[in-house]
């Protein structure tokens, strides 16, 4: 496994700080918006992220063909879906956290109403970006991009999954279990970032691979999460750690022990690169993504 990340660490901030503009140009810029809002909706976004889902997205569409400007709005509708999920996963109602990537969350920020209508705004917006003709000049990709994100972000994926985490404190879970709400509450972004090229290229017969490295990113990417709430420390994490434990939530990390859960991310990992290794060097940075994924410290 390569450890020279010092290349994909400067796509990915090169990466982060062009899309960060990009996701600003989306917000509404209407004349009766509320300056509240508004401010609210720029201070979510400006506080920055990895940006992993939108960059694996441009990715893959690189490699399947796709132009640019149409894999950016649907990298914009994935992301924004990501802000909506972080500021309300932050609530008090819900991981009750103060702090995310190293700034105030945002219901501390503003105020708890605030933040549910941000997140709502959020949902709303990455919708509205990939209905548009703009994402696509086929309506039929345009609506299966749109069932695809609603099925992923809702009761049967992310959405279901964060039910079955608030489910589960305080109690003994199974592994099978716990592979489930991970799957769902994580995965299923992941999924969507992978399989939404196929869709925007029409390459329906590659579907089946980029399902499977997802399924294989997504979970080591969770699997690295957990280590990060053992293992990190405040000022890198960028929020507080060791919440799993104090809540009584099982984690991977928990069952399988921090070594058998590093060497469960690895093999995943090695998994997802030889799922597309067929790509060639197309897939390089896609590779060293993956990589990145279980070496990073926030």
């Amino acid at each position: 496994m390569n450890n020279d990340f010092g290349n994909i660490e400067k796509v990915l901030i090169d990466f982060s700080t062009d899309f960060e503009k990009k996701l600003i140009s989306f917000l509404p810029k209407t004349l009766f918006f509320s300056d509240k809002l508004d401010k609210a909706m720029k201070y979510v976004v400006k506080v920055g992220g990895k940006r992993l889902r939108p960059i694996i997205l441009n990715e893959i569409s690189s490699i399947l063909g796709v132009k640019k400007e149409n894999s950016d709005r649907v990298a914009a509708g994935i992301e924004f879906i990501h802000c909506y999920s972080l500021v309300h996963d932050d609530l008090p109602a819900m991981d009750d956290d103060d702090l995310r990537r190293g700034h105030p969350t945002c219901h501390i920020k503003f105020d708890e109403a605030t933040a549910i209508l941000v997140g709502d705004a959020f949902q709303s917006l990455a919708f509205e970006i990939i209905s548009h003709k703009k994402t696509h000049q086929n309506s039929e990709v345009r609506c299966n991009l749109i069932t695809e994100l609603a099925r992923s972000s809702g009761a049967e994926g992310m959405v279901g999954g964060q039910m079955l985490d608030l489910e589960a404190e305080k109690k003994t879970l199974s592994l099978e279990k716990i592979f489930q709400l991970q799957r769902l509450k994580t995965g299923e972004l992941f999924r969507f970032s992978c399989v939404a090229p196929c869709i925007l290229a029409q390459k329906y017969d590659e579907l089946e691979i980029f399902e499977k490295f997802s399924s294989q990113l997504g979970l080591a990417f969770q699997i690295k999460d957990d280590l990060l709430d053992v293992e990190g420390n405040i000022s890198d994490v960028g929020k507080k750690t060791g919440k799993d434990f104090k809540q009584g939530k099982e984690t991977l990390v928990s069952l399988l022990g921090k070594e058998n859960a590093k060497k469960k991310s690895k093999d995943l990992i090695e998994e997802s690169i030889k799922t597309i290794e067929p790509f060639g060097e197309k897939a390089k940075n896609l590779i060293d993504l993956a990589n990145f994924i279980i070496s990073r410290k926030k």
